[in-house]
């Protein structure tokens, strides 16, 4: 139903209206008394076996829901409601932004592809704090980022801030450097910059009383001896994991006509290349960390290929958008095929 009739129709409209509509849609009907059990007896599959312990935390299933979704945590509850076993809300900055100018979001239909240029768009993390406040049971990662005016030099304060704010109330952390969106923001990938970074956080007071995992979300563009440097960055500063991947900036291989807008590059053009990164990250760490991985899923076998290539986890984003909800169902049914 969602493929035949909802997603041709819902793709006749702008992108990023057509993304708030959706989240004012599902807002709506869960509010209506039995709809949210309705959402979770279709989507959701229940079974022991899906559980996962990574980096400390037990998870009901490995499929979540990947940043960029829910920037600001005002739907982390509903979507839930899909069978996700984790959300991933932000990416938050300390002070909201309005983003980069629109039009900044494209569908690529002949590539089941997305281009965003969004820019870190957020109310700011102090109103998703107040949002999460209201947290019933749903396992929270917080996926943080510096504001598109601050420096590089003084980026650590930007993500410290977002750090302590949220560190009551998310589960797990994610450092973005890796979107392509943000004026200079991949240098903070560099080895140093990098590593000051995150022995900071990790090394946050509030750390002492109540660890929280953090994760590194890197992009699909490093070349194998930047990827080597991130196995070492992850080793000497002692955070818990790895998200593999970001968006691209490549275009090879795209076939619509508006390939060339500027942005990141999600969905299935990356299927092939985050699993690579997966594989290559476990193999030479001889898996020494867990990674979550994300970028091209759009079918169970996607999800399969990188569990089996090193993930402990994956997320969706793109392929949430082209399958629709059902595709979190059947990831879970095929992972169960596979034990």
């Amino acid at each position: 139903m969602y493929k035949l009739i909802i997603r041709p129709l819902l793709f006749c409209f702008d992108p990023e209206k057509v993304h708030y509509f959706t989240f004012s849609l599902i807002r709506i009907l869960n509010k209506i008394p039995g709809f949210s059990y309705l959402f979770q007896s279709f989507y959701e599959v229940k079974d022991a076996r899906l559980e996962r312990e990574v980096f400390g935390i037990k998870f009901k299933n490995p499929v979540g829901l990947a940043a960029g979704f829910d920037k600001d945590a005002k739907l982390y509850q509903e979507l839930s409601n899909f069978g996700f076993g984790f959300i991933e809300i932000g990416t938050l900055t300390p002070v909201g932004q309005e983003g980069n100018p629109k039009k900044r979001l494209f569908r690529l239909k002949d590539d089941n592809a997305i281009i965003n240029r969004m820019g870190f768009n957020n109310g700011g993390v102090k109103e998703a704090v107040e949002r999460l406040k209201k947290n019933k049971g749903v396992l929270i990662g917080g996926n943080i980022g510096k504001n598109k005016v601050t420096p590089n030099e003084e980026a650590v304060k930007d993500y410290e801030i977002c750090f302590e704010a949220l560190f009551p109330l998310v589960d797990y952390f994610v450092v973005n450097v890796s979107s392509p969106n943000t004026p200079n923001l991949r240098e903070l990938q560099e080895k140093e910059p990098l590593k000051k970074l995150l022995q900071t956080l990790e090394n946050n007071k509030l750390q002492t009383t109540n660890h929280k995992p953090i994760l590194l979300k890197i992009a699909p563009d490093l070349t194998d001896e930047q990827l080597l440097d991130i196995i070492d960055i992850v080793n000497e500063t002692k955070i818990a994991g790895v998200i593999a991947t970001n968006t691209t900036i490549s275009r090879e291989g795209l076939q619509s006509e508006n390939k060339s807008e500027m942005g990141g590059l999600s969905g299935k053009p990356l299927t092939k290349r985050s699993t690579e990164v997966i594989r290559f990250l476990s193999e030479k760490s001889n898996q020494s960390f867990p990674i979550i991985g994300v970028g091209g899923i759009h079918s169970a076998e996607d999800a399969i290929e990188k569990l089996n290539a090193g993930a402990s986890l994956v997320q969706l984003y793109t392929g949430f958008i082209y399958e629709g909800p059902a595709l979190v169902k059947a990831i879970n049914k095929k992972i169960l095929e596979q034990i």
